[in-house]
């Protein structure tokens, strides 16, 4: 049986933990709160801030680990897959340099624009609030408006959706410099029309394997609207495209992220983990609105329940060079929403109890995932951010929602929502028309 450490423990990290467990790794365990589902598959956990690598890369040399996942970005930013594979742990993960796919937005930027690698959008970065409220007054393009490094997802901001006149712009400008939200800096990018969608691939540093694509809904409240979250819930279709997207435009976004690879070992830091690309699909093709470097959280929910082939073995070859682009998905569809605390994307109603009838979510034929929760005193309750994810699996994205819906029955609390539209039938016609009118 094969030693793994995991580090990180949200909803990502435990639908990461349950495909090692059921492919047969042995888990050890690093995070910084207690999250009952990885603590229940662990033959040990180590409650530890995930930033704090000294401690993590010790607990695995002293556990015997030979491979490591690490889930969350800030801790890859760190650099802990340096460190661990200094201390001869193999990693699926990206090293500290690879991770600036995600951890500079002006990194990505660049380098699609140095290796010609299509897909790319209008951009600049500006370290000078000054020059940064100069350009917005003459921009060539609507703004999409980002801070330079990672804010968990919450950072951006549209004109036109967000951002509604230019003092709305410059406010949020300065808001950016001032509270020094993800660095002393901002990237202004052009602003793409069309519909969002998720392309996830396995990656060795050099072989990609796609996953079946994912649509997430950001937006806080039902009929998207509302602050951005890290993600309300997504679902995927069973044929593994989405039912706007045509296979030839998934094998263009494809393309974009093998191009990004190859041009990520020419620089000499080879990007070994999953990577998460995140494009938007217009009238002339899929357009690149960002990459992270790990599971996107929750589309890591919807791909991994259905993953056929063993998510160990798929991590091992990661790690050592090894990876075959054909890995299998069952075919279903899945539709996961996400049970949040009531005022989360605003200020969260924390400290609640929530109750999760396990047998009754899979008896929906569903699955779930706990994320921002804890044990206090024997009973769960919710933290600040999101709560726990439930995954409806079906033959059709409708039989999917409708079975998470079923599985939602079985967890309630006092102070918690969820978006209920989420892979509904008239959510998901609006998206199939909105991208017939884009087409023109």
């Amino acid at each position: 049986m094969t030693r793994f450490l995991t580090v990180g423990g949200g909803g990502r990290e435990h639908a990461a933990v349950e495909a090692l467990h059921r492919s047969g790794a042995e888990i050890f365990a690093a995070m910084s709160t207690n999250n009952p589902g990885i603590g229940r598959r662990a033959a040990k956990v180590m409650t530890v801030s995930e930033m704090d690598v000294e401690a993590i890369v010790d607990f695995a040399l002293a556990n015997g680990v030979e491979y490591a996942f690490v889930g969350p970005e800030a801790p890859l930013g760190a650099g802990i897959v340096d460190s661990l594979r200094d201390a001869g742990v193999r990693c699926a993960s990206p090293t500290k340099d690879a991770a600036r796919i995600e951890t500079s937005k002006t990194f990505m930027r660049e380098l699609l624009d140095t290796h010609s690698i299509p897909g790319n959008l209008g951009h600049a970065t500006f370290h000078s609030l000054d020059k940064a409220l100069d350009y917005i007054k003459d921009a060539p393009y609507e703004l999409v408006v980002k801070p330079v490094g990672l804010t968990g997802g919450k950072g951006v901001k549209v004109q036109g959706e967000h951002l509604l006149s230019l003092e709305d712009t410059e406010t949020y400008v300065r808001e950016i410099f001032d509270q020094d939200i993800g660095g002393a800096g901002v990237i202004f990018e052009e602003r793409a029309i069309g519909e969002e969608f998720t392309l996830m691939v396995f990656c060795d540093g050099s072989t990609i394997a796609p996953m079946p694509l994912v649509q997430d809904h950001k937006r806080a409240f039902e009929g998207d609207v509302g602050p951005n979250t890290g993600g309300m819930g997504s679902y995927s279709d069973a044929d593994h495209l989405l039912p706007f997207i045509e296979a030839e435009e998934k094998d263009e976004a494809l393309t974009i992220l093998q191009k990004i690879v190859d041009a990520m070992a020419s620089e000499g830091c080879p990007y070994v983990g999953v990577m998460y690309g995140q494009f938007m699909l217009t009238r002339d093709g899929p357009r690149m609105i960002e990459i992270n470097a790990r599971f996107g959280d929750p589309e890591a929910m919807n791909v991994l329940p259905i993953l056929s082939t063993g998510f160990t073995e798929i991590c091992k070859a990661m790690a050592d060079g090894t990876l075959n682009e054909d890995v299998q998905f069952l075919n279903k569809a899945t539709v996961c929403k996400y049970i949040v605390p009531e005022g989360y994307g605003v200020k969260s109603v924390s400290g609640k109890p929530i109750y999760v009838d396990e047998r009754g979510v899979k008896d929906s034929s569903a699955v779930s995932y706990y994320a921002n929760v804890f044990l206090k005193e024997g009973v769960l309750v919710t933290g600040s951010s999101r709560s726990v994810g439930v995954v409806g699996l079906g033959d059709s994205i409708g039989d999917a929602e409708k079975n998470c819906e079923k599985a939602l029955e079985h967890v309630r609390g006092d102070a918690i929502r969820v978006r209920h539209d989420i892979g509904k039938a008239d959510v998901v016609k609006k998206r199939v028309e909105h991208m017939r009118q884009v087409r023109g």
